[in-house]
């Protein structure tokens, strides 16, 4: 599985950028310019993920390792971000409410 740290995904990447987090979870913050598809939903939201490369982030990095691997064996190609929001936010980083 294709992995990036928190201060990978903040130094730049012209990807985009899914959160799977619960929708109350992204409404209290979030990377700037993520979209939020939720883990619990994305099964019927698979049509709106993009047909480019891109990268998925959660919380700490277990939900969207899970997703990662999921959609990687459906052809499409991702990468996790390890440590999630929350290493985003314990870097300093900002976030969008």
């Amino acid at each position: 599985m294709q992995s990036i740290t928190v201060h990978d995904l903040h130094a730049g990447r012209e990807r985009p950028l899914i959160d799977v987090r619960e929708e109350h979870e992204f409404a209290a913050g979030h990377v700037p310019g993520a979209v939020n598809l939720p883990m619990s939903t994305l099964g019927e939201h698979l049509d709106e993920l993009p047909a480019e490369p891109f990268d998925v982030i959660c919380q700490v990095g277990g939900r969207s390792a899970r997703v990662t691997e999921a959609l990687v064996a459906r052809g499409h190609d991702v990468t996790n971000v390890e440590g999630g929001t929350g290493e985003w936010v314990a870097a300093g980083y900002p976030v969008e409410a």
